[in-house]
């Protein structure tokens, strides 16, 4: 069936336990790195006004030179109370219910134990795990993070969707979603994929962007009749700041984002653009980056 055009199969994801040995056949301990791989599950989207009800991580050692784990998996799963009624929308897409954790509270001790030997943390949705966890762990506050839904471009590598079930699903795999653990799972074995053109892992290329900064662009003052160029350009709308903006990658993503704004919405115009730039220790985290004025000269 397998062999067969007009089928696919697709297999349960099975949690690896112990990755063995370093692929690369000798001793990597003094360039491994560390990897902390994270879920939550919470009583809302919103870490302001809600809580974790449930937390996993997964810590691997990754082989710098091949971007594959290596070594025994260390695990941890636990429940909190939120001390409320978990809402009917959560209890839903979670499957949790007020009765398993009722009383529960996490290991602190284990959590912090396991953030003090991480090099990284990964989530495949930091903008929203980020907040959760640092606001009920302070820890979390000094580390650096990468995430896998935004720092990858799937899309480049042949992925309709960038969904973590999605991109399981591509490498054969089915498991049930939106509990913590499992998820956690399913990520790392993702991660540890090689795409076909470059053999470069999804953790290879983690890795590599906690070393780049990147950038959030505020494009103050821009002329209302700009604002169908902006939307189309891919830039949204901050409401409460009342002011259009857009994530850039790179310092020449950046440079070249400005030249687009000073030609096509400025119109040559000396205007003060909003810089935010932004680390692996702040970037998706709730608090501000390093926050510059490019001005663009009047022609």
């Amino acid at each position: 069936m397998e062999s067969h055009p007009d089928f696919r199969v697709l297999r349960r994801l099975v949690p690896v336990g112990d990755y063995g040995a370093s692929p690369s056949g000798h001793d990597v301990n003094a360039t491994a790195r560390r990897v902390l791989i994270l879920d939550t599950e919470t009583t809302g989207l919103s870490h302001a006004g809600n809580q974790i009800i449930e937390l996993a991580m997964l810590l691997v050692q990754v082989d710098t030179a091949t971007g594959q784990p290596f070594g025994r998996v260390e695990t941890f799963e636990g429940f909190e109370d939120p001390g409320m009624p978990i809402p009917e929308v959560a209890r839903q897409v979670t499957g949790i219910t007020d009765e398993m954790v009722r009383g529960q509270h996490l290991d602190d001790a284990r959590v912090e134990d396991l953030l003090a030997r991480a090099d990284l943390v990964i989530a495949h949705n930091a903008g929203f795990d980020r907040p959760f966890v640092e606001a009920r762990f302070p820890g979390f506050l000094n580390k650096p993070w990468a995430c896998s839904f935004a720092d990858i471009d799937w899309k480049t590598q042949g992925a309709a969707s960038a969904k973590l079930s999605a991109l399981a699903q591509d490498r054969g795999w089915f498991y049930d979603a939106h509990r913590a653990l499992v998820d956690c799972h399913a990520l790392l074995q993702v991660l540890s994929c090689s795409d076909a053109e470059s053999a470069t892992t999804g953790l290879s290329r983690l890795i590599t962007a906690v070393a780049q900064s990147s950038y959030k662009l505020r494009a103050c003052g821009a002329p209302f009749e700009s604002k169908d160029k902006l939307k189309g350009r891919g830039y949204r709308w901050d409401g409460d700041a009342r002011v259009w903006f857009c994530s850039l990658g790179s310092e020449d993503a950046l440079n070249a984002e400005l030249a687009w704004l000073k030609a096509e919405v400025y119109g040559g115009r000396r205007a003060p653009i909003e810089v935010e730039v932004l680390d692996a220790l702040t970037r998706y985290s709730a608090r501000s980056g390093e926050k510059q004025i490019r001005g663009l000269q009047q022609t």
